[in-house]
């Protein structure tokens, strides 16, 4: 029998206390909004619920909307916002710099630029020494890729399937989600790989993820040996001996796989793909987009979750807390070969950027929050992983520190994706009891949680109360 429920808050999970006051919204109403973005606004930016947030203030993990309701962020801007909403030591650090001085292009010298890159290269190993900043993900995976083809002097580029490595029209190459592709010609150059995801794929069990978290697939490995991850090598050997020439430019991949759900691979496939490619001459590129800045928790970078060093690392999103920002990080050789020639960026590395950059990589330590990823991230994987166990709709729980994924099945025996509908609503119930989640997946069949790093143990009880609400509300209504 279909039930009804009202879109108010709900009565048992009680929402954390926050001392926050937002300011009383005074901008346009809410219809008049609706009206502009049908005739003003690009209809391929598609909106978020069956009736869009109108959102007005931010406040660290919490959004407060034109009415006044606060939700609890569980998705970040995309994983963007990395120390919280309009955090005062940004938001103090970038009016200063208002007062001073906002752009100057890369023809001069000011001093934000220098003091950034030197802060942001010593939380990378050697050799990954020289930075280019740029104004988003997009820009700094296509900087990547010709940096790549102009070092090695080879052009094929190689990704894995459900990767998501921008939407620019070079960036579209790698990028390897239907949703995203258009019908003109894109990807020149550009070959994928089969995704070694060890919860939907052909091969994988409960010991491939280095996460606290593993599948409910049985592990039919001996030995010690992680026969899912030889079966996904020997599928990427085969991409390099079928769909590429023998010397390449190089591979992109992203440490956890971020639109596609957080989906992780086996322990040792990077490490054993990254000798593939440098035997092929490729260069090997670490696109750090929503990975880096410490959401892993046990790591800064992704990366060094696989016991890698790329060549190259691309970074945006977490980079400037919401801040319109990216960078590309190599080694001097590889740096050389962009000075062949000139290539110029108006806005990127512009005085403000790199100040605001500076005091997010501030704020991450002196507010302890790679730490805090690591210690509730775990928290929430666990107390979710009650919640696969409890309801057999709930497929996969996975990720590593605040990078998290929920994937939605009919049934944990044949893993078919929960339909669309299904998933929405309990999507919406969620948003109605007052946190935000996003969504993920080829078929969008995967919540996708990466709040802000300040997050709390106690905001994390709200919102698996919350989510195991919707999820009760679902069986209900199935039933």
């Amino acid at each position: 029998r279909q039930q009804k429920w009202k879109s108010s808050f709900s009565p048992q999970a009680k929402m954390p206390p926050c001392n926050f006051v937002p300011e009383k919204y005074k901008s346009y109403p809410y219809e008049r909004m609706q009206r502009i973005r049908e005739e003003n606004i690009s209809p391929s930016l598609r909106l978020y619920y069956k009736k869009p947030l109108l959102l007005h203030q931010g406040y660290m993990q919490w959004l407060f909307d034109y009415e006044g309701k606060r939700y609890l962020d569980l998705f970040a801007g995309i994983v963007t916002v990395s120390v919280g909403h309009c955090h005062p030591k940004v938001t103090m650090a970038t009016q200063k710099q208002l007062t001073r001085l906002w752009h100057t292009t890369n023809i001069y010298m000011h001093p934000s630029i220098h003091e950034y890159a030197e802060k942001l290269t010593s939380l990378l190993p050697d050799p990954l020494k020289v930075v280019y900043v740029t104004n988003s993900g997009s820009e700094a995976n296509d900087l990547a890729m010709l940096m790549a083809r102009l070092h090695t002097r080879n052009f094929d580029i190689i990704s894995l399937r459900g990767a998501y490595h921008g939407g620019s029209p070079y960036a579209l190459g790698p990028t390897s989600i239907g949703l995203y592709k258009h019908g003109v010609a894109n990807g020149f150059g550009c070959s994928t790989t089969m995704l070694p995801d060890v919860f939907r794929g052909p091969w994988g069990g409960s010991y491939c993820r280095d996460s606290p978290v593993q599948t409910v697939r049985k592990c039919s490995c001996s030995g010690g040996v992680c026969q899912a991850n030889d079966q996904y090598i020997e599928q990427f050997k085969d991409t390099l001996n079928t769909s590429v020439p023998k010397t390449i430019a190089g591979f992109i991949a992203e440490p956890i796989q971020g639109v596609n759900g957080a989906v992780q691979y086996p322990r040792s496939f990077l490490k054993e793909a990254y000798r593939l490619v440098r035997e092929r001459g490729g260069v090997c590129i670490a696109d750090e987009v929503q990975t880096g800045f410490g959401r892993m928790g046990s790591h800064f970078w992704g990366f060094q979750t696989h016991d890698v060093v790329p060549d190259i690392v691309t970074m945006a999103k977490g980079i400037g807390n919401g801040f319109p920002m990216g960078a590309v990080v190599t080694t001097k050789e590889i740096a050389s070969a962009l000075a062949q020639s000139l290539h110029f960026n108006t806005f990127g590395g512009n005085p403000l950027a790199c100040v605001v950059g500076a005091a997010v990589l501030d704020a991450i330590e002196e507010d302890g929050l790679q730490k805090n990823s690591e210690d509730v991230g775990t928290y929430m994987l666990l107390e979710l992983a009650k919640l696969r166990d409890k309801f057999e709709i709930v497929g996969d729980v996975r990720g590593k520190g605040l990078m998290i994924g929920v994937e939605m099945v009919t049934d944990k025996e044949s893993r078919q994706p929960l339909p669309a509908e299904e998933i929405s609503q309990i999507w919406e119930d969620c948003k109605d009891m007052g946190v935000l989640i996003g969504r993920g997946g080829l078929y969008s069949q995967t919540f996708r949680i990466k709040p802000p790093m300040c997050i709390t143990k106690k905001d994390v009880d709200f919102a698996v109360e919350v989510f195991h609400t919707a999820l009760q509300r679902h069986a209900e209504r199935a039933a």
